[in-house]
């Protein structure tokens, strides 16, 4: 019988967790920690991102280059088609799946993103939801059609004023289940969601969160961020998506942020050619970005457990893997 390495992930060692806002750099601080433990503990990543499953979606998403995938194995980026809806039980199946397969091969999964809702199903279970009857949906897709995100999500608060305040006015997907769930059942979304609070999670993980100190500091990356995107053709990226011709607003895939407010003034008919509009919509998409952002953090605040890593203080990617790294193997 060989002996255990001190260094070789356990199968009921905590998940490693790797999250944090938007743009507050996960990436670089991933692929150098796993730099770091490359040759003592092969890391392989996970991703946690409801925007970088899509395949044909890369500048929008800021999914990792090609150079940065090859450095590290990867997971549950480029999955599914854009036509495809996703949904936070496929994630839990899938990254149950990859957790194994990696376990099985002596490494160590990273998780790495800040789609909260995956994090959440994956450490603490799903809930038990109700089936909802196709009419009662169908008349919800037209209502939100006609009447905009913002006149649901005021219904929203008089019907289930606890889910209407986790949720911005321009969040369409998750007012329009809200309500589908209300109407079909009579009963609200939260009183669905199981108890948490004392209940201890499904899958023990151990989260280190990248947030910043200074929420300045973000909406400036953001701005950068979504700037340099503009720059490598996300325009052009929104324009082949629709001309594919099978793709539309209302499917997940295009209401990510950015893409849907490319999508929109391409609709508009608006002139993208125009430094003037080019420059609206980039403020717009940084917009959109930043309450994104500020739903993240607001998630995070409702995870004490986890360890935060300030992103702002000036340390690189390199220092701030090295204090990951710290949390993680440190001695439970």
């Amino acid at each position: 019988m060989h002996a255990t390495s001190p260094n070789q992930a356990q199968p009921d060692e905590p998940l490693w967790v790797l999250t944090g806002p938007t743009a507050c750099g996960k990436t670089a601080v991933a692929l150098a920690l796993a730099e770091r433990l490359r040759g003592t503990r092969p890391l392989e990543i996970i991703s946690i991102d409801s925007a970088l499953i899509y395949r044909e979606m890369d500048i929008g998403t800021a999914k990792p280059t090609a150079e940065e995938l090859a450095q590290v194995p990867h997971h549950l980026i480029d999955i599914v088609d854009p036509l495809e809806r996703y949904s936070a039980a496929r994630f839990v199946a899938d990254a149950t799946e990859a957790i194994a397969g990696i376990r099985s091969r002596g490494g160590t999964p990273l998780l790495v993103g800040g789609t909260m809702l995956y994090l959440k199903a994956l450490l603490e279970g799903m809930d038990d939801m109700p089936t909802i009857p196709p009419e009662v949906r169908a008349e919800l897709d037209a209502r939100m059609k006609a009447q905009g995100s913002e006149a649901l999500h005021t219904e929203l608060q008089q019907v289930d004023p606890v889910t209407a305040a986790r949720l911005a006015p321009g969040d369409t997907q998750r007012i329009q289940r809200a309500l589908e769930v209300f109407h079909g059942t009579g009963l609200p979304l939260s009183h669905f969601h199981r108890k948490q609070a004392d209940a201890p999670p499904r899958v023990s993980a151990m989260l280190v969160s990248l947030e910043p100190a200074d929420r300045a500091w973000l909406h400036r990356r953001v701005a950068l961020r979504f700037e340099q995107m503009m720059a490598a053709g996300f325009v052009e990226e929104v324009q082949r998506l629709r001309a594919r011709g099978d793709l539309d607003a209302d499917l997940p895939s295009i209401r990510c942020v950015g893409y849907r407010q490319v999508w929109e003034a391409l609709d508009a008919g608006l002139d993208l050619g125009n430094p003037k509009v080019l420059a609206k919509l980039t403020e717009l998409g940084s917009a959109a970005t930043r309450q994104l952002a500020k739903r993240q953090v607001t998630w995070l605040r409702g995870m004490p457990d986890r360890h935060v890593l300030a992103c702002d203080d000036g340390r690189d990617a390199q220092a701030l893997a090295e204090a990951a790294c710290g949390f993680f193997t440190a001695p439970a």
